[in-house]
C-alpha cells in the first residue's frame, strides 16, 4: 500500500513503478504492432481493406466470447500470475510472426490466429490489471496512479506508432513484431519483481450459484446503477465508433491520402499526443469543474473535433488529421481517467474484477464490430466515405452521457451509497455527497 512519505508515486512506491513500466512496455509494443500488423498485412501479403479490419476485430473479439467469465476467474484468483501468464503467452505469440515469415509460412490466416490468441491474453491481462491496481495503492493515490498510469500509456503509444513506421520502413513491417515481443518480455520482469502478494480468495467469499451466478452478480450491478449503466453505455457506442475509424486509418492515409509507411506512423504517433495532453489535463480539470461535468467536456468538446479527420488531404492537409487525432485522444484518454479513478472507488473490491468484465465485454464487444463495420463501409462506399460516417458517430455516442445523470451533476458519486451534489450547489459544499 501507499507508504505515506510525500513525492510522486513514481518515486516512493517500487511496486507501483515496476507495474508501471511494465505497462508502459507493454503499450509500447502493442503500439508498434498497432502499425505493423496493418502494413505487413497491406504491403507484404496485399490484403484489401475488409481483411485488414478483420485483424482489428479478431483481437477483440475474445472480450465478447469470455470477457464475462474472465471477470469471475480474475475475483477467485491472485491477479498478478494471471498477468504473468498473460505476458508471457503475448510474448511467444508476436515472436512467432517474424519466426513464421522466416520459414515461408506467413498468411493473412496466420496474422488472424494471432490477433485471436494475442486478444484472448489481453482479456486476461487487462482485467486483473484493473483489479490489481487497487490493491498496491491507498484510495488517495489512485486517482494519481491512473493519471501516470494512462499519460504513460499514452506516450507509450505515441512512441510506439512512430516507431512502428519507422522500423517498418528501415526493416520491414515483419521484424516490428519482434519490437512488441521484447516489451512483453520486459513486462514480464518487472511483474515478476514485484514484492506485493495478494492473499488468496477465500472460498467461503465465492457467490452462490456456480459461476453462472457469479457473471450474472456483475451484469446486475451495471445494469441496475444508472452511474455504471451510463458509463458502459456510451462506451460501447463510443468504441463502436472510434474503431469504425481507426480500423480503416492506415489504409485511408496510404491510399486515400497518399502517405508513405513511415509517415503514417509519424502522423498516429502526432495525434496520439493527444493522450499525454489528456492524462495530464485530466485530474485538475476534474479537481476544478467537478468529476461529471470533467467527463463531459473531455467526452463530448472534444470528439467534435473527429470530424476533421476526414477532411485530411496530401500536404498541409494532412494537419487536418493531426487536430482532430490530438482532440479525440485527449478526449478518451482523460475521460478514461476519470472513469477509472471513478470505478475504483464507487466498486467494492470483491466486485471490481467482474465490473471490469462487465464493462469490457460491453465496451469492447462493440469494438470488432466497428472493425466489420468500418471494413465493410470502406470497401463499399470508398474509405473517405467510411471515415465520414464513423468520425460522425464519435461525438453522437455523447449524447448519451449529457441525456444521463451525469448530465445534471457536478461530480460523480464516490460510493454506491452517496449521490453527488447538483450542479448548482454552492461554491463551499462542491464535492460533498448525500446518502441515498
Amino acid at each position: 500500500m501507499s507508504q505515506g512519505i510525500r513525492g510522486g508515486l513514481l518515486g516512493r512506491h517500487r511496486d507501483f513503478r515496476l507495474l508501471w513500466c511494465g505497462e508502459t512496455a507493454g503499450k509500447f509494443g502493442a503500439s508498434v504492432t498497432g502499425v505493423a500488423m496493418p502494413l505487413v498485412a497491406v504491403s507484404t501479403l496485399r490484403a484489401g481493406t475488409f481483411e485488414v479490419s478483420l485483424l482489428t476485430a479478431a483481437s477483440w473479439i475474445p472480450w465478447l466470447v469470455i470477457g464475462l467469465p474472465v471477470g469471475v476467474w480474475v475475483d477467485r484468483m491472485r491477479r498478478r500470475p494471471i498477468m504473468l501468464a498473460a505476458a508471457a503467452v503475448s510474448l511467444v505469440l508476436f515472436a512467432a510472426v517474424p519466426l513464421a515469415a522466416r520459414a515461408g509460412l506467413l498468411s493473412v490466416g496466420l496474422l488472424l490466429a494471432v490477433a485471436l490468441l494475442a486478444g484472448t491474453a489481453a482479456v486476461f491481462f487487462q482485467t486483473a490489471y484493473s483489479a490489481y491496481l487497487p490493491s498496491i495503492l491507498a484510495p488517495e493515490d489512485q486517482p494519481e496512479g491512473n493519471a501516470k498510469l494512462h499519460g504513460s500509456a499514452s506516450a507509450a503509444q505515441i512512441a510506439g506508432l512512430g516507431s512502428g513506421g519507422l522500423i517498418a520502413q528501415l526493416a520491414g513491417a515483419v521484424n516490428g513484431m519482434f519490437a512488441n515481443a521484447a516489451t512483453f518480455l520486459i513486462s514480464l520482469l518487472c511483474l515478476w519483481g514485484i514484492r506485493h502478494r495478494e492473499p488468496a480468495v477465500p472460498r467461503a467469499e465465492r457467490r452462490p450459484g456456480g459461476l453462472a451466478g457469479e457473471v450474472g452478480e456483475g451484469l446486475r450491478m451495471v445494469a441496475g446503477d444508472p452511474w455504471l449503466r451510463t458509463l458502459t453505455l456510451f462506451g460501447a457506442a463510443s468504441n463502436l465508433a472510434l474503431m469504425g475509424y481507426q480500423s480503416i486509418l492506415v489504409v485511408f492515409l496510404v491510399r486515400g491520402v497518399g502517405l508513405e509507411p513511415g509517415v503514417v506512423g509519424a502522423l498516429i504517433a502526432a495525434a496520439g499526443t493527444g493522450g499525454v495532453a489528456g492524462a495530464f489535463a485530466a485530474r485538475r480539470v476534474a479537481d476544478r469543474i467537478g468529476t461529471a461535468r470533467a467527463t463531459l467536456l473531455f467526452e463530448l468538446g472534444l470528439s467534435v473535433f473527429a470530424l476533421l479527420i476526414p477532411l485530411a488531404t496530401g500536404g498541409a492537409g494532412v494537419l487536418l488529421y493531426v487536430a482532430g487525432g490530438f482532440c479525440v485522444s485527449a478526449g478518451v484518454v482523460a475521460g478514461n481517467v476519470v472513469k477509472a479513478s471513478f470505478q475504483q472507488r464507487y466498486c467494492p473490491p470483491g466486485l471490481l474484477g467482474r465490473l471490469t468484465a462487465t464493462s469490457a465485454f460491453l465496451n469492447y464487444g462493440t469494438i470488432p464490430l466497428g472493425a466489420l463495420l468500418g471494413g465493410t463501409l470502406g470497401t463499399a462506399l470508398g474509405v473517405r466515405t467510411a471515415m465520414w460516417v464513423t468520425t460522425a458517430g464519435v461525438p453522437l455516442a455523447a449524447l448519451i452521457l449529457v441525456l444521463s445523470p451525469i448530465g445534471r451533476c457536478r461530480d460523480l458519486p464516490t460510493s454506491r451509497r452517496a449521490d453527488p451534489r447538483p450542479a448548482a450547489a454552492p461554491a463551499e459544499e462542491r464535492g460533498r455527497a448525500l446518502h441515498t
